[in-house]
Protein backbone atom coordinates (compact mmCIF):
# COMPACT_ATOMS: atom_id res chain seq x y z
CA UNK A 1 0.00 0.00 0.00
CA UNK A 2 2.83 2.42 0.83
CA UNK A 3 4.46 1.90 -2.58
CA UNK A 4 1.12 2.40 -4.34
CA UNK A 5 0.31 5.59 -2.44
CA UNK A 6 3.77 7.07 -3.10
CA UNK A 7 3.41 6.29 -6.81
CA UNK A 8 -0.01 7.97 -6.81
CA UNK A 9 1.48 10.99 -5.03
CA UNK A 10 4.01 11.54 -7.80
CA UNK A 11 1.27 11.04 -10.40
CA UNK A 12 -0.81 13.76 -8.70
CA UNK A 13 2.17 16.14 -8.65
CA UNK A 14 2.85 15.54 -12.33
CA UNK A 15 -0.83 16.09 -13.10
CA UNK A 16 -0.59 19.47 -11.36
CA UNK A 17 1.97 20.68 -13.92
CA UNK A 18 0.20 19.17 -16.91
CA UNK A 19 -3.18 20.69 -16.03
CA UNK A 20 -1.62 24.06 -15.26
CA UNK A 21 -0.14 24.03 -18.74
CA UNK A 22 -3.41 22.86 -20.32
CA UNK A 23 -5.42 25.72 -18.74
CA UNK A 24 -2.74 28.43 -18.95
CA UNK A 25 -4.95 30.35 -21.39
CA UNK A 26 -8.14 30.06 -19.28
CA UNK A 27 -6.81 31.25 -15.92
CA UNK A 28 -3.71 33.34 -15.02
CA UNK A 29 -1.09 31.94 -12.60
CA UNK A 30 -1.72 33.90 -9.39
CA UNK A 31 -5.46 33.30 -9.64
CA UNK A 32 -4.89 29.59 -10.26
CA UNK A 33 -2.63 29.27 -7.23
CA UNK A 34 -4.95 31.31 -4.99
CA UNK A 35 -8.13 29.43 -5.94
CA UNK A 36 -6.43 26.04 -5.70
CA UNK A 37 -5.04 26.60 -2.21
CA UNK A 38 -8.16 28.43 -0.99
CA UNK A 39 -10.33 25.45 -1.94
CA UNK A 40 -7.89 23.10 -0.20
CA UNK A 41 -8.00 25.28 2.92
CA UNK A 42 -11.81 25.36 2.90
CA UNK A 43 -11.89 21.54 2.73
CA UNK A 44 -9.47 21.20 5.64
CA UNK A 45 -10.72 24.11 7.75
CA UNK A 46 -13.15 22.12 9.97
CA UNK A 47 -10.27 19.83 10.94
CA UNK A 48 -7.54 22.47 10.91
CA UNK A 49 -9.11 25.03 13.26
CA UNK A 50 -9.21 22.77 16.36
CA UNK A 51 -5.64 21.65 15.72
CA UNK A 52 -4.34 25.20 15.30
CA UNK A 53 -6.22 26.38 18.41
CA UNK A 54 -4.74 23.52 20.41
CA UNK A 55 -1.22 24.42 19.26
CA UNK A 56 -1.65 28.20 19.36
CA UNK A 57 1.14 28.74 21.89
CA UNK A 58 3.68 26.76 19.86
CA UNK A 59 2.51 28.42 16.64
CA UNK A 60 2.84 31.89 18.19
CA UNK A 61 6.34 31.17 19.48
CA UNK A 62 7.48 30.05 16.01
CA UNK A 63 5.34 32.35 13.85
CA UNK A 64 8.24 33.93 11.94
CA UNK A 65 9.66 30.70 10.56
CA UNK A 66 6.15 29.38 9.86
CA UNK A 67 5.40 32.50 7.81
CA UNK A 68 8.63 32.06 5.86
CA UNK A 69 7.89 28.39 5.18
CA UNK A 70 4.29 29.11 4.17
CA UNK A 71 5.32 31.84 1.74
CA UNK A 72 8.07 29.72 0.18
CA UNK A 73 6.03 26.53 -0.24
CA UNK A 74 2.37 27.40 -0.73
CA UNK A 75 2.53 30.98 -2.02
CA UNK A 76 5.68 30.99 -4.11
CA UNK A 77 6.77 27.59 -5.45
CA UNK A 78 3.66 26.58 -7.40
CA UNK A 79 2.92 30.16 -8.44
CA UNK A 80 6.34 30.51 -10.09
CA UNK A 81 5.81 27.14 -11.76
CA UNK A 82 2.40 28.25 -13.02
CA UNK A 83 3.97 31.41 -14.45
CA UNK A 84 6.58 29.32 -16.24
CA UNK A 85 3.97 26.96 -17.64
CA UNK A 86 2.36 29.91 -19.41
CA UNK A 87 5.35 29.82 -21.77
CA UNK A 88 7.07 26.43 -21.68
CA UNK A 89 5.89 22.87 -22.15
CA UNK A 90 4.69 20.58 -19.37
CA UNK A 91 7.39 18.08 -20.44
CA UNK A 92 10.14 20.60 -19.71
CA UNK A 93 8.49 21.69 -16.48
CA UNK A 94 8.18 18.21 -15.02
CA UNK A 95 11.63 17.12 -16.18
CA UNK A 96 13.25 20.07 -14.40
CA UNK A 97 11.53 19.03 -11.17
CA UNK A 98 13.98 16.15 -10.95
CA UNK A 99 16.80 18.65 -10.36
CA UNK A 100 15.56 19.50 -6.85
CA UNK A 101 17.90 17.15 -4.93
CA UNK A 102 20.84 18.77 -6.70
CA UNK A 103 19.53 22.26 -5.95
CA UNK A 104 19.27 21.37 -2.26
CA UNK A 105 22.83 20.07 -2.17
CA UNK A 106 24.13 23.12 -4.06
CA UNK A 107 22.44 25.69 -1.80
CA UNK A 108 23.49 23.79 1.34
CA UNK A 109 27.12 23.77 0.21
CA UNK A 110 27.25 27.40 -0.95
CA UNK A 111 25.24 29.17 1.75
CA UNK A 112 25.30 26.85 4.77
CA UNK A 113 28.91 25.76 4.21
CA UNK A 114 27.99 22.09 4.45
CA UNK A 115 30.92 19.99 3.19
CA UNK A 116 30.59 18.35 -0.22
CA UNK A 117 32.97 15.83 -1.73
CA UNK A 118 34.58 16.04 -5.16
CA UNK A 119 32.22 13.28 -6.33
CA UNK A 120 29.24 15.32 -5.18
CA UNK A 121 30.46 18.43 -7.00
CA UNK A 122 30.91 16.29 -10.10
CA UNK A 123 27.30 15.16 -9.71
CA UNK A 124 26.16 18.78 -9.38
CA UNK A 125 28.04 19.70 -12.55
CA UNK A 126 26.57 16.79 -14.53
CA UNK A 127 23.02 17.54 -13.34
CA UNK A 128 23.34 21.24 -14.13
CA UNK A 129 24.54 20.24 -17.58
CA UNK A 130 21.31 18.25 -17.90
CA UNK A 131 19.24 21.26 -16.82
CA UNK A 132 21.11 23.42 -19.34
CA UNK A 133 20.34 20.86 -22.03
CA UNK A 134 16.63 21.13 -21.25
CA UNK A 135 16.63 24.93 -21.11
CA UNK A 136 18.56 25.36 -24.37
CA UNK A 137 16.71 22.54 -26.18
CA UNK A 138 20.08 20.89 -26.75
CA UNK A 139 21.51 24.01 -28.43
CA UNK A 140 23.97 25.71 -26.02
CA UNK A 141 24.48 28.66 -28.38
CA UNK A 142 20.98 29.82 -27.38
CA UNK A 143 22.48 31.12 -24.14
CA UNK A 144 24.79 33.46 -26.07
CA UNK A 145 21.96 34.49 -28.40
CA UNK A 146 19.53 35.07 -25.48
CA UNK A 147 16.96 32.79 -27.07
CA UNK A 148 16.09 30.86 -23.90
CA UNK A 149 12.38 30.34 -23.23
CA UNK A 150 11.49 32.57 -20.23
CA UNK A 151 9.13 29.87 -18.98
CA UNK A 152 12.05 27.52 -18.35
CA UNK A 153 13.76 30.19 -16.24
CA UNK A 154 10.61 30.64 -14.16
CA UNK A 155 10.47 26.87 -13.60
CA UNK A 156 14.14 26.86 -12.61
CA UNK A 157 13.48 29.68 -10.13
CA UNK A 158 10.59 27.64 -8.69
CA UNK A 159 12.96 24.71 -8.16
CA UNK A 160 15.42 26.98 -6.33
CA UNK A 161 12.59 28.23 -4.10
CA UNK A 162 11.55 24.67 -3.24
CA UNK A 163 15.16 23.73 -2.51
CA UNK A 164 15.40 26.74 -0.15
CA UNK A 165 12.15 25.68 1.53
CA UNK A 166 13.45 22.13 1.96
CA UNK A 167 16.59 23.44 3.66
CA UNK A 168 14.60 25.79 5.90
CA UNK A 169 12.55 22.83 7.15
CA UNK A 170 15.40 22.13 9.59
CA UNK A 171 14.04 25.09 11.62
CA UNK A 172 10.46 23.81 11.61
CA UNK A 173 8.96 23.61 15.15
CA UNK A 174 9.63 20.07 16.33
CA UNK A 175 6.61 19.81 18.60
CA UNK A 176 4.14 20.69 15.83
CA UNK A 177 2.37 17.74 14.20
CA UNK A 178 2.51 17.32 10.44
CA UNK A 179 -1.14 18.22 9.96
CA UNK A 180 -0.90 21.30 12.19
CA UNK A 181 2.21 22.43 10.33
CA UNK A 182 0.50 21.97 6.96
CA UNK A 183 -2.62 23.82 8.16
CA UNK A 184 -0.62 26.83 9.36
CA UNK A 185 1.59 27.09 6.27
CA UNK A 186 -1.46 26.61 4.02
CA UNK A 187 -3.24 29.48 5.81
CA UNK A 188 -0.16 31.70 5.53
CA UNK A 189 0.22 30.94 1.82
CA UNK A 190 -3.41 31.72 1.01
CA UNK A 191 -3.24 35.06 2.87
CA UNK A 192 0.02 35.95 1.10
CA UNK A 193 -1.52 35.23 -2.32
CA UNK A 194 -4.57 37.47 -1.83
CA UNK A 195 -3.05 40.84 -2.93
CA UNK A 196 -1.34 39.29 -5.97
CA UNK A 197 -4.49 37.47 -7.08
CA UNK A 198 -6.61 40.63 -6.64
CA UNK A 199 -4.10 42.70 -8.63
CA UNK A 200 -3.91 40.07 -11.37
CA UNK A 201 -7.69 39.79 -11.69
CA UNK A 202 -7.94 43.57 -12.01
CA UNK A 203 -5.29 43.75 -14.76
CA UNK A 204 -5.92 40.53 -16.71
CA UNK A 205 -8.60 39.24 -19.01
CA UNK A 206 -11.57 37.66 -17.21
CA UNK A 207 -11.16 34.01 -16.25
CA UNK A 208 -12.65 31.70 -18.87
CA UNK A 209 -14.94 29.72 -16.56
CA UNK A 210 -16.08 26.39 -18.00
CA UNK A 211 -16.84 22.88 -16.79
CA UNK A 212 -13.33 21.60 -17.52
CA UNK A 213 -11.80 24.41 -15.48
CA UNK A 214 -14.10 23.64 -12.54
CA UNK A 215 -13.03 20.01 -12.65
CA UNK A 216 -9.37 21.03 -12.90
CA UNK A 217 -9.59 23.31 -9.87
CA UNK A 218 -11.30 20.52 -7.94
CA UNK A 219 -8.52 18.12 -8.91
CA UNK A 220 -5.78 20.60 -7.92
CA UNK A 221 -7.41 21.33 -4.57
CA UNK A 222 -7.93 17.69 -3.66
CA UNK A 223 -5.33 15.45 -5.29
CA UNK A 224 -1.92 17.23 -5.45
CA UNK A 225 -2.75 19.41 -2.43
CA UNK A 226 -4.50 17.26 0.20
CA UNK A 227 -4.34 13.59 -0.83
CA UNK A 228 -0.70 13.85 -1.97
CA UNK A 229 0.19 15.31 1.43
CA UNK A 230 -1.59 12.47 3.27
CA UNK A 231 -0.22 9.74 0.99
CA UNK A 232 3.32 11.12 1.20
CA UNK A 233 3.27 11.21 5.00
CA UNK A 234 1.96 7.63 5.10
CA UNK A 235 4.67 6.46 2.71
CA UNK A 236 7.43 8.19 4.69
CA UNK A 237 6.12 6.71 7.94
CA UNK A 238 6.06 3.18 6.52
CA UNK A 239 9.22 3.19 4.36
CA UNK A 240 11.37 6.00 5.76
CA UNK A 241 12.27 9.33 4.17
CA UNK A 242 15.20 7.93 2.18
CA UNK A 243 13.25 5.22 0.34
CA UNK A 244 10.18 7.42 -0.07
CA UNK A 245 12.31 10.21 -1.53
CA UNK A 246 13.33 7.99 -4.42
CA UNK A 247 9.73 8.05 -5.67
CA UNK A 248 10.09 11.77 -6.51
CA UNK A 249 12.03 10.68 -9.59
CA UNK A 250 8.79 9.26 -10.97
CA UNK A 251 7.41 12.80 -11.41
CA UNK A 252 9.24 13.55 -14.70
CA UNK A 253 8.33 10.12 -16.09
CA UNK A 254 4.64 10.62 -15.25
CA UNK A 255 4.90 14.15 -16.61
CA UNK A 256 6.22 12.99 -19.97
CA UNK A 257 3.51 10.36 -20.29
CA UNK A 258 0.66 12.71 -19.36
CA UNK A 259 1.97 15.53 -21.55
CA UNK A 260 2.16 13.27 -24.59
CA UNK A 261 -1.23 11.62 -23.95
CA UNK A 262 -3.33 14.66 -23.05
CA UNK A 263 -1.50 17.70 -24.45
CA UNK A 264 -0.03 16.16 -27.59
CA UNK A 265 3.45 17.38 -26.65
CA UNK A 266 6.46 15.65 -28.12
CA UNK A 267 9.47 14.14 -26.35
CA UNK A 268 12.64 15.09 -28.21
CA UNK A 269 16.17 13.74 -28.01
CA UNK A 270 17.32 16.69 -25.88
CA UNK A 271 14.68 15.77 -23.28
CA UNK A 272 16.16 12.27 -22.95
CA UNK A 273 19.72 13.61 -22.79
CA UNK A 274 18.69 16.20 -20.21
CA UNK A 275 16.88 13.82 -17.89
CA UNK A 276 19.64 11.22 -18.30
CA UNK A 277 22.32 13.70 -17.24
CA UNK A 278 20.23 14.88 -14.29
CA UNK A 279 19.73 11.31 -13.06
CA UNK A 280 23.45 10.52 -13.43
CA UNK A 281 24.25 13.65 -11.44
CA UNK A 282 21.76 12.70 -8.73
CA UNK A 283 23.34 9.25 -8.45
CA UNK A 284 26.84 10.73 -8.10
CA UNK A 285 25.88 13.55 -5.74
CA UNK A 286 23.11 12.04 -3.63
CA UNK A 287 22.36 8.34 -3.99
CA UNK A 288 25.93 7.00 -4.04
CA UNK A 289 26.74 9.06 -0.95
CA UNK A 290 23.76 7.58 0.90
CA UNK A 291 24.87 4.04 0.00
CA UNK A 292 28.36 4.71 1.31
CA UNK A 293 26.96 6.09 4.58
CA UNK A 294 24.67 3.05 4.92
CA UNK A 295 27.57 0.71 4.35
Amino acid sequence: MAYLLLALTTLFWAGNFVLARAFSVDIPPFSLAFIRWSLALLILLPFAIPVMVKNRQLIGDNLKILIVLGILSVATFNTLAYIGLQYTTAVNGTLMQSSMPIMILLISALFLREPASLKQWLGVAVSLLGVTTLITRGQPDQIVQFQINPGDLWILLAMLVWATYSICLRWRPQGLSGFAFFSVTLSVGVIALIPFAVWEMAHSDPINWNQDLYLTLGYLALFPSILAYMFWNYGVARLGAGRAGLFIHLVPLWGMMLSVLFLGEQVHTFHLWGIGLIFIGIYLAVLSGKRQQAG
